[in-house]
C-alpha cells in the first residue's frame, strides 16, 4: 500500500503532465496544419533551412535542446527578460517555459505526419474543386483536412504521447517543483534517486499504461485506413 502522500504526489504530476501534453498538442495542431501544407506545397528555397529547423529535435539530444531553452528563457537573456517585464514571473522553472519546450521538442511529430498526408492527396482532386467554383478556403475545409484526417489524427497522438514521455528538455528548463513543473517522467527521476522503488514502481506503470493505449490507438488508427484505402 501506497501512503496518502505519495498517492496525492503521483496524482498531482499525472494531472499536470496530462495538462501539459493536452496543451501541447492542441498548440502544436493549430500551427503544423498551415506549417504542414506549406512544407508539402512550397517551392521556396529555404525551404530546405525550415525542414531541417523543424526536423532537429528528432536528431538533437534533448539535453542540448534543454540547455539552448534554458539560456534563451533565463532572465539573463533578452526573450527570458521581456517575459519578466511583461508578466512579471521567470520562464525557466515554470509551467509555461516547459510548455514552450514541449512545442518545440514535439513539433516535428506533429508536423510531418501532417505534411505526409497533405503530399499523398490527389492533385486532380484540388483542379477539380477549383474547377467546380470552390476558394481556396473552401477547398482546403471541405476538401483537404478530410482527406488528411488520419496524418492529422496520428501527429496529434504522436506529440501527445511524445510530450508524457519527455525528460531531458523539461527537466533542464523546469526542474522539479510540485504542482508547477514535477511531470510524471522527472517524478519518476526522483523517486528513484531517493530510493522510493515501490512509488517509482507505480509511476513507471502509469507511464506504460500511457504508452501502450498510444500504440494501440495507432494500430486501430492504421488498420481503418488501410480499410478504407481497400
Amino acid at each position: 500500500m501506497f501512503s496518502d502522500l505519495f498517492a496525492d504526489e503521483i496524482w498531482l504530476a499525472t494531472l499536470l503532465t496530462l495538462k501539459l501534453a493536452i496543451t501541447t498538442t492542441l498548440i502544436l495542431l493549430v500551427i503544423s496544419i498551415p506549417l504542414g501544407w506549406w512544407l508539402s506545397q512550397s517551392n521556396n528555397r529555404f525551404k530546405p533551412v525550415i525542414e531541417a529547423c523543424v526536423t532537429l529535435p528528432l536528431v538533437l539530444p534533448p539535453t542540448v535542446l534543454g540547455f539552448y531553452l534554458l539560456v534563451l528563457f533565463s532572465p539573463q537573456h533578452p526573450v527570458g527578460s521581456a517575459w519578466v517585464s511583461v508578466f512579471d514571473s521567470t520562464l525557466v522553472f515554470s509551467f509555461y517555459g516547459l510548455l514552450l519546450g514541449s512545442i518545440l521538442y514535439s513539433l516535428p511529430f506533429m508536423v510531418q505526419p501532417i505534411r505526409d498526408a497533405f503530399v499523398k492527396i490527389d492533385r486532380d482532386l484540388l483542379d477539380a474543386s477549383r474547377t467546380l467554383g470552390a476558394n481556396r478556403i473552401q477547398t482546403f475545409k471541405w476538401l483537404i483536412l478530410p482527406l488528411s484526417k488520419h496524418g492529422i489524427t496520428t501527429g496529434c497522438i504522436l506529440a501527445f504521447a511524445h510530450t508524457i514521455g519527455e525528460f531531458g528538455v523539461v527537466l533542464l528548463i523546469g526542474g522539479n517543483i510540485e504542482s508547477e513543473t514535477r511531470v510524471l517522467s522527472i517524478l519518476l527521476y526522483d523517486l528513484i534517486e531517493t530510493n522510493q522503488m515501490e512509488a517509482a514502481n507505480q509511476v513507471a506503470t502509469v507511464l506504460v499504461c500511457f504508452a501502450f493505449v498510444v500504440l494501440l490507438f495507432l494500430s486501430v488508427l492504421r488498420k481503418r485506413e488501410n480499410t478504407t484505402v481497400l
